[in-house]
């Protein structure tokens, strides 16, 4: 049975716990307080979204979110370690100690708003303006973007409530949107970019339907807000599957509407070397992400727009340009072009300029400077972005060799290869002879003192 938008209204399919895999003992056992206090507090609660999910799938999830027809003025009065967040639409956060379940009030989708109602205004496009108003079970269901996000881990028989097949897309590995694709993608354009990111995280396959709009629609990104777009490309490259975020994203031709620039040296890199740096850049984010290593959102985004910084350099390089002024000016340029797609915050880009300002010193190994170099308080920073460089043959080996060396050496050593800018040598140094003009200088000087 369906409605008049055409979508099925029938009893969700009840998953009983002999039929799944989801063990409480692989959930937050702060996340099954919250539910056993809604319980008893007269309330429906349920596990929701990308937990149960990877549940499903044997991940531990990050998160554990909960979904419930309490209010958030009620949750807060069930939980003294409750704070509530957000003005359009209120969300509790129950605290404890560091770990934070978010519960979330179910919402109505903005079809269902009263006509007029400036809660559930869209623009002619189709994209959702405002959606705010608190609903049933039922109607929370469809504010959700795919089937697998959309299931409901319940401690009432410890079941899974599904409308809309997402178990057995779950098992199938299959990632669908839940109603008609384009027009979800219309609502909220950054759908287009979740389908992209949970495809690459959860190896799943987009079904037809699904990814067709894809290549069409990328258009419709530049009219989501650009803070709102850095927050989403944060998840999508530091999720540790960057290099097929990348991938997928060039594959339904989205790079150029988020770094145009960037796919415009994409297009025009005859040799590689360019796309060698992206992705081993991305690898290295990737590698850094699943050893549990901390990662730095500049050095991200300095991987992503070192193509269109390096070609602005060489522009101004070639106008006479000397080499740090050039390098500094390009990239305040290229940032300042980036913004207007996304609007990266200045706590990435003031260190992510001062990282690549400083690749043009690295040319610069002889002399009191280069030991300089070797404490300035980006100098690691800007030096693993250098071996990016040379490993892609952007960079001179033997110079890149030479910094690492140096770093190595003993104060004696460094003091020897900073003379001459090469490697230490071995023996004893001889001595250059003085010009012949300069010893008459000398003696001329001296008669007259």
């Amino acid at each position: 049975m369906s409605d008049q938008k055409g979508r099925d209204t029938h009893r969700p399919s009840i998953i009983p716990r002999s039929d799944h895999t989801v063990s409480r003992a692989n959930i937050s056992e702060n996340a099954i307080k919250v539910l056993h206090r809604l319980h008893k507090g007269g309330f429906q609660s349920f596990l929701v979204g990308g937990c149960v999910r990877d549940l499903l799938l044997r991940h531990q999830p990050k998160d554990f979110d909960v979904a419930t027809d309490a209010s958030p003025e009620e949750v807060r009065r069930l939980f003294r370690n409750c704070r509530l967040i957000g003005r359009r639409f209120r969300l509790a956060h129950i605290h404890f100690g560091r770990d934070i379940i978010e519960v979330a009030t179910f919402r109505a989708t903005h079809e269902e708003l009263d006509e007029g109602d400036i809660r559930g205004q869209t623009d002619e496009g189709g994209r959702i303006l405002r959606d705010n108003r608190y609903g049933k079970l039922e109607d929370d269901v469809w504010r959700r973007d795919f089937t697998v996000n959309a299931l409901y881990y319940t401690l009432d028989g410890y079941s899974i409530w599904d409308f809309v097949g997402g178990v057995e897309d779950v098992e199938k590995r299959i990632l669908r949107v839940i109603g008609d694709p384009e027009a979800r993608y219309r609502e909220d354009p950054v759908r287009m970019l979740r389908a992209v990111r949970f495809a690459a995280k959860l190896d799943f396959s987009i079904d037809p339907p699904s990814e067709a709009p894809l290549w069409e629609l990328g258009h419709l990104l530049k009219d989501v807000p650009p803070a709102r777009l850095y927050d989403e490309i944060i998840k999508i490259f530091l999720a540790g599957r960057a290099t097929e975020s990348f991938r997928l994203l060039e594959h339904y031709r989205l790079v150029g509407h988020l770094f145009p620039a960037l796919a415009a040296e994409l297009d025009t890199d005859a040799d590689g070397q360019l796309r060698r740096l992206l992705f081993d850049g991305l690898a290295t984010t990737d590698q850094r992400v699943n050893d549990e290593k901390p990662v730095t959102a500049f050095l991200l985004f300095a991987v992503l727009l070192w193509a269109p910084v390096k070609k602005r350099f060489d522009e101004l390089h070639s106008k006479g340009m000397p080499p740090i002024p050039a390098m500094q000016q390009a990239v305040e340029d290229i940032v300042k072009t980036q913004q207007s797609h996304i609007s990266v915050p200045r706590r990435t880009t003031i260190p992510m300029k001062e990282m690549l300002a400083l690749q043009s010193r690295f040319n610069m190994r002889r002399g009191v400077r280069s030991l300089r170099f070797l404490h300035h308080p980006r100098f690691r920073a800007a030096y693993d972005f250098m071996l990016l460089r040379a490993s892609s043959g952007g960079f001179d080996s033997e110079a890149a060799q030479w910094w690492t060396d140096i770093q190595l050496a003993d104060d004696k050593t460094q003091r020897e290869m900073a003379q001459v800018g090469q490697g230490a040598r071995s023996g004893k140094r001889k001595r250059r002879p003085r010009r012949r003009g300069a010893r008459k200088r000398s003696a001329g000087q001296g008669s007259q003192e």
